[in-house]
């Protein structure tokens, strides 16, 4: 119990901080409702898990093998969150009577975790952490991927209504592209610790 205690602590301090899943999240919220960004949200909810489980049961020792696998997906991470930034940026609202973007589906928010700097860190920090060579690896990481899943859902729905609530408070087209592009500079900038030189 206090191994799933602990483990909890840990998905859900990650998983309410700040991070490129949960900025996108608020501006989905903000942009398209909650009903249109539920697809988003829900694979959020059940593709980290699922790269929890890819990582514990066997992507960690390939990595460890070939770490310019690693590498290039961290590249290719960083460059698709830069992407992102300026499709949000750039976003237009329904108030300003047209609409340039579009939520991401299930299947493009399960994906988006695998291009995640901040989803490898958790999973592979908590991978790490939480599991124990001296013990049968498989129920332990299972154990660590459904507390993600549990916990990341109530992260999500914060996430999302709190980017709902803001439009009630946003009402002019002006200030919604203002804060597109905070979202937009916060997102580049939740990128600046997977770019700098570990100490």
């Amino acid at each position: 119990m206090e191994l799933i205690a602990a483990i909890a602590l840990f998905a859900f301090s990650s998983g309410i901080t700040p991070g490129p899943n949960n900025i996108m999240l608020m501006t989905s919220g903000l942009n398209f409702g909650i009903k249109r960004s539920m697809p988003h949200m829900l694979g959020i909810c059940l593709g980290f898990p699922a790269m929890v489980l890819a990582v514990g049961l066997g992507l960690s020792a390939v990595f460890a093998s070939y770490p310019i696998i690693h590498s290039i997906i961290k590249v290719v991470g960083i460059a698709y969150l830069l992407y992102l930034a300026w499709l949000i940026a750039n976003s237009s609202s329904k108030m300003e009577g047209k609409q340039t973007a579009k939520p991401f589906s299930f299947v493009q928010a399960a994906a988006f975790q695998w291009v995640n700097p901040k989803g490898w860190i958790m999973a592979v920090g908590a991978i790490a952490t939480f599991t124990n060579i001296e013990q049968a690896l498989q129920p332990q990481v299972v154990l660590i991927a459904s507390v993600f899943f549990s916990v990341a859902l109530p992260c999500a729905v914060v996430w999302l209504g709190f980017g709902v609530a803001l439009k009630r408070l946003l009402t002019e087209p002006r200030h919604q592209r203002i804060f597109n592009i905070s979202m937009a500079l916060l997102l580049v900038a939740s990128i600046i610790p997977m770019v700098l030189p570990a100490n």
